[in-house]
């Protein structure tokens, strides 16, 4: 069930009946239900790892709080850890390490696929099996008490608006809502309704379009050169992002109209002025998961400056395996690595040369300067994250230099561009996409729903109704997965 399919409208519309009439007292029934039955749309037998995840996760919590020796509640974290993170690894990564190690040791004159377990990776996953793993720290910490409420703490785990993609929501953020009173609020839900709306946009307008014309490229990069590589590489970073972004406005708006807040999860991301910053806007709910749970155990910043380049690089080689068992997820985390690396360690040479061509004294040219740099090199990075394989994506990269000069000599401009496709569905893309980045612009100083609730009703609906109507007539004709349903 996908959140832009009119099976799910037509699914939370009754959810969101059932709840409204029921009482206070059930309503944690009703949604765990709804959550239940959502996941179970997917395939039936998920359920069953999900309670597995959950029913581990509350019990270790439970039994820590009653543990007095410090070894004890270490030795149940560990086993917790164990129990839900060996899922995760049985079902989303023995295939990738047990292929990796065979090919490495193996004799491939024998090779053979029998060693190899034939399991499809559930939905989500990963999501809430690093959302049980934080709780169960948090509760080692006493940073969180242990919920005593099963239900609660299931529903917490298994929210359908945030289950699927995030974002990973804290216990201690998150939980508590679930144990207040929420009365119906006509603004809070039509705020909720809107970002749906917008989320929709994102994704079907914006994303889909964009889609076809980075599938063209990604799925046989032999038959391109570099100007097409260079495109598609600038249209898949604004691609997963309306994609995902897409689907976190969708999730935080449905979550509104329930009465639940859930974390903001992307901040301008193609603004920031550095990776690291980009980091610090991209995928929020994770990166400061990365942050909290692996980087300040390993030592944070008190550490000497190689062990902290060691950890960095750790810390976004675990990034990029938990986006997925494949070698090019790592290559893409391992790249981010290197690259925030490289800004601490020239962080001094890059102040002397910007003070040299005067760029410290023009402050809006040097950030112009430091955002095209840092999109360029995140886009680069996305190269791998979307490629079928190492190969293709060294492929591509070693071919940027490709096909240009036909393009100055006027040659080949619209195969390598429109790449075989209707000029229109391309002006359509980036006209969208060009909306939605003024968007941005104008919601770097408030945003337009609060613009927009200020406005009387004769300006702020023939905008509503414009939007909703451009979700129906300009959305991509075979409409995509979420990007990020795969982790």
């Amino acid at each position: 069930m996908d959140l832009y399919s009119l099976q799910f409208f037509v699914f939370l519309f009754i959810v969101l009946a059932i709840y409204c009439l029921g009482h206070q007292r059930f309503r944690w029934i009703i949604l765990l239900g709804a959550s239940y039955y959502f996941y179970g749309t997917f395939k039936f037998q998920y359920l069953f790892l999900l309670a597995f995840s959950t029913i581990v996760a509350y019990f270790v919590a439970l039994l820590m709080e009653k543990q007095m020796s410090p070894s004890g509640k270490r030795m149940l974290l560990l086993a917790g850890c164990i129990c839900n993170l060996g899922v995760l690894f049985v079902f989303k990564y023995f295939n990738f390490f047990s292929s990796s190690v065979t090919g490495i040791f193996g004799d491939p004159r024998h090779s053979s696929p029998n060693h190899l377990l034939r399991l499809v990776v559930p939905v989500g996953i990963s999501f809430y099996i690093f959302q049980v793993v934080s709780y169960m720290i948090d509760v080692y910490r006493g940073d969180k008490t242990a919920e005593r409420h099963i239900g609660a703490f299931a529903l917490y785990v298994s929210f359908f608006p945030k289950l699927l993609a995030g974002p990973i929501e804290r216990a201690k953020q998150f939980l508590p809502q679930l144990h207040e009173y929420h009365k119906w609020d006509w603004e809070r839900a039509t705020n909720g309704f809107k970002l749906m709306v917008w989320g929709l946009f994102k994704k079907l307008v914006v994303a889909d379009r964009l889609a076809v014309f980075v599938d063209m490229v990604f799925n046989n990069p032999a038959a391109h050169m570099g100007p097409s590589f260079v495109l598609v590489a600038v249209l898949y970073s604004f691609q997963i992002y309306c994609d995902f972004s897409g689907y976190t406005d969708i999730a935080i708006g449905v979550s509104q109209v329930f009465g639940f807040k859930l974390t903001d999860n992307f901040n301008r991301p193609y603004t920031a002025r550095s990776v690291a910053e980009f980091w610090r806007r991209w995928h929020i709910s994770f990166s400061t998961w990365l942050r909290d749970y692996l980087y300040i155990p390993l030592g944070g910043n008190r550490v000497v400056p190689t062990r902290l380049y060691i950890n960095l690089i750790l810390v976004f080689l675990v990034c990029g395996l938990w986006h997925g068992a494949s070698w090019t997820f790592v290559a893409w985390g391992f790249i981010h690595g290197i690259f925030i690396v490289s800004g601490l360690i020239s962080r001094n040479l890059r102040f002397k040369v910007n003070h040299a061509f005067g760029l410290d004294s023009h402050p809006a040219l040097q950030k112009g300067f430091q955002n095209c740099i840092t999109f360029a090199l995140v886009s680069v990075a996305w190269i791998f994250f979307r490629a079928e394989s190492l190969h293709d994506a060294v492929y591509m990269l070693t071919h940027l230099h490709t096909g240009w000069v036909d393009i100055l000599k006027g040659n080949g401009f619209e195969s390598m561009i429109l790449l075989g496709k209707a000029k229109s569905q391309l002006i359509i893309a980036l006209a969208s996409l060009t909306f939605v980045w003024v968007i941005h612009f104008i919601e770097s100083h408030e945003t337009m729903r609060h613009m927009l609730s200020e406005k009387p009703f004769y300006v702020r609906w023939p905008i509503y109704y414009l939007m909703l109507s451009a979700v129906f007539l300009l959305s991509a004709p075979g409409s995509q997965k979420y990007i990020y349903f795969q982790f």
